[in-house]
């Protein structure tokens, strides 16, 4: 069966946008050409050679949507050649693969050439419905339309984006979503991995199912083994009733694997059984529970280096990167710096019921020009201070150091009734500890446990430090200058 890639007029004589659709059978290709007839004018091939001499003799189609199980022909055997030869010819056209689920990872070889979207069989036809449009509106928009978008996935949090390198990511997201296999989310503390992997539940089709977390740097061994698989009743000392974990909780939902670097070798080899075949057993029983959680594990470490050296599964590396996203640093995406600096100040402004602040243009600058170590989550805790303290000459201080230099070298020199040189930089390097130790807990929540992790210190030791510098949740400090704030 073939049909020319000739465009059908509507009756206002105005041509509807052309979808070409390549199926070994027959009747998939009537099912999809029932689905776009109304909308769209359709041209049909079984045979991938039918299909390349039309696009070689005839104008373009809008729109592919190909067959992974197609054969070629006999100069190219499968469907990633004729991929490749599509790609090359006509670099701009937008290919939807259409596969079965076993082939899931041969699409995600397809999605990193250039595949547009993923529809996996048997689809309903919404599935294709939401392809189509998803990707003619796409090709519709005006590059300067796309330039900001904020999508909300839950009370507190948002997936903003504003560069290309972002909206790349969101596209990936987009993609992966509706493939289920396990991803890996690379990148620095702060990237917002956590943020990546949110979208990615939103958008599958888990995303009225459960969506939880589990920090794997967060507690020791044993107690991360029961908080994962759960445990019987008198598994251990305190085990007074059974209790499910997490990916029994999670069951047809998604879950993050937060820090999976940092999961101890003993579990490792549980998670890989529960991404072999969605069983595992909880602490203290001998029985198995069947689960599916789609899974999703996100880490800072080199990944790699973490194999060579060991402490890192290589069989578990292979089984959760069905797909792996890099969330790019936020010195590598400063233009999204004043977007993300005012949508952290409507966020934290509604959350205590706060007057937001204006960032003005000496404070936008100072916020452009830090180099941003910690990425969105120092950016946040910093905007954070700044409608805490009212002081926009404190954080442009704090951002920018070396344009205080002056006025500490001053004070240096005033200070000899007061130790001198040593007593200053002791109380420039305690505010800079302190400093420091406030953005991690703010990072964390407040969650102690998590906080001592990410700074690497002992748990006692954080409990000193916060005692210390005096340190408390926003929510529960006193400001009594607020009412000048605004």
């Amino acid at each position: 069966m073939a049909n020319s890639l000739r465009r059908s007029p509507t009756k206002d004589g105005k041509h509807r946008p052309h979808v070409a659709v390549l199926d070994a059978d027959p009747a998939i290709l009537k099912y999809i050409q029932g689905i776009l007839t109304d909308r769209f004018s359709t041209s049909l091939f079984t045979e991938a050679a039918e299909l390349t001499r039309e696009l070689k003799e005839s104008p373009a189609p809008d729109l592919l949507l190909m067959d992974w199980h197609i054969g070629a022909d006999e100069s190219e055997e499968n469907a990633l050649g004729l991929l490749k030869r599509i790609r090359a010819s006509q670099p701009s056209l937008p290919i939807i693969i259409l596969s079965c689920s076993a082939e899931l990872q041969e699409v995600v070889v397809a999605i990193r050439m250039g595949a547009t979207d993923v529809i996996l069989k048997p689809f309903r036809k919404s599935d294709i419905d939401l392809a189509v449009q998803q990707c003619l509106k796409e090709m519709d928009k005006q590059p300067e339309d796309d330039e900001f978008k904020e999508i909300p996935l839950d009370e507190n949090t948002s997936f903003v984006r504003n560069s290309k390198r972002m909206r790349e990511i969101e596209s990936q997201c987009i993609l992966v979503a509706r493939a289920d296999i396990p991803i890996l989310i690379l990148g620095e503390s702060g990237t917002g991995k956590e943020v990546a992997a949110m979208l990615i539940h939103k958008l599958s089709s888990r995303s009225k199912r459960s969506f939880l977390k589990v920090n794997c740097a967060a507690m020791p061994a044993d107690l991360l083994e029961s908080e994962l698989f759960g445990y019987e009743q008198g598994a251990f000392t305190g085990a007074v009733k059974s209790k499910p974990g997490k990916f029994e909780i999670c069951n047809n939902g998604t879950i993050l694997l937060d820090e999976i670097g940092e999961m101890p070798s003993v579990l490792q080899a549980k998670l890989l059984q529960v991404l072999q075949d969605g069983s595992f057993s909880r602490l203290g029983s001998r029985s198995s529970v069947k689960v599916d959680v789609r899974v999703i594990a996100a880490t800072n470490i080199d990944i790699k280096a973490a194999i060579a050296q060991k402490t890192f599964r290589e069989d578990l590396y292979y089984r959760l990167n069905g797909f792996t996203l890099k969330m790019p640093p936020l010195r590598e995406r400063t233009e999204e710096i004043p977007i993300l600096a005012q949508h952290f100040m409507r966020k934290v402004a509604t959350k205590y019921e706060w007057e937001p602040l204006q960032i003005s243009p000496a404070l936008m600058q100072a916020l452009i020009n830090h180099p941003w170590s910690g990425n969105l989550r120092e950016l946040e805790n910093t905007i954070k201070r700044y409608l805490v303290l009212a002081d926009e000459q404190a954080i442009i201080s704090e951002l920018s150091p070396q344009q205080s230099t002056g006025s500490a070298d001053s004070g240096a020199e005033d200070s000899g009734g007061n130790g001198g040189l040593k007593h200053l930089v002791r109380n420039l390097k305690g505010g800079a500890e302190s400093v420091a130790i406030a953005q991690t807990l703010e990072g964390t929540g407040w969650n102690r446990k998590a906080a001592a992790s990410d700074l690497q210190i002992s748990y006692k030791a954080l409990l000193y430090k916060i005692k210390q510098y005096n340190l408390s949740p926003p929510q529960k400090r006193q400001n009594p200058d607020r009412a000048h704030a605004g």
